[in-house]
């Protein structure tokens, strides 16, 4: 595991817009996505018009997707990645309706069979290694699509003085009432909120 505060390169997305010469990027995130579309806009904030993160939020500096994680599932992954993983890769989760309803609200039989097939393992270091942050907040718009939470939800943790929160309750939220995945169970909505969002 790397050592605490190690940087999590965001290189590739930089590279893409860099190479292109893009400007007024707007970044969507899903999930763990949110940490190489953070890092990116932190990099090369004068390109980056806002940040979208699909049911996730930016995690602050320093922590990482694991430390968000109940200690029982840290453990489960660690334990994942070294029985099956070859020591580096987290495993693929099993996309179980029964243990995961509130995740895979809304998904059809169809949808998870697809994204168990398309799905990959992902390297461990992904989940372990922390953004190195700056230590001044942005100002840079940002907008949260919560599916699995309410922006209700998200004000009462921030005000309870959650760290993940607070950022997060500064932003625009919107919500899209559905599981983890909106892109499968909601594609439409999810698609007319982005579009209304970039423009």
């Amino acid at each position: 595991m790397p050592r605490p505060g190690a940087r999590l390169p965001p290189a590739p997305v930089v590279r893409v817009i860099e190479e292109n010469g893009l400007r007024n990027v707007v970044l969507v995130g899903h999930s763990g996505a949110s940490l190489p579309v953070t890092g990116a806009a932190d990099r090369i904030p004068e390109r980056i018009a806002q940040v979208v993160y699909v049911d996730a939020g930016p995690l602050p500096g320093g922590m990482a997707v694991i430390d968000f994680k109940k200690p029982q599932t840290q453990e489960e992954w660690r334990k994942q990645v070294a029985e099956e993983g070859d020591g580096w890769r987290l495993p693929v989760p099993p996309f179980n309706p029964e243990s995961e309803p509130d995740s895979l609200a809304g998904l059809t039989g169809e949808h998870i069979a697809r994204i168990r097939k398309l799905a990959t393992p992902q390297p461990f270091a992904t989940a372990t290694r922390p953004l190195d942050r700056p230590t001044a907040p942005s100002d840079r718009p940002s907008v949260v699509i919560a599916s699995t939470f309410t922006p209700e939800q998200v004000r009462m943790m921030a005000d309870s003085g959650n760290p993940i929160f607070g950022p997060m309750a500064r932003m625009d939220l919107r919500h899209l009432p559905t599981g983890h995945w909106p892109m499968f169970s909601r594609a439409t909505e999810l698609a007319a909120l982005l579009d209304e969002i970039a423009r």
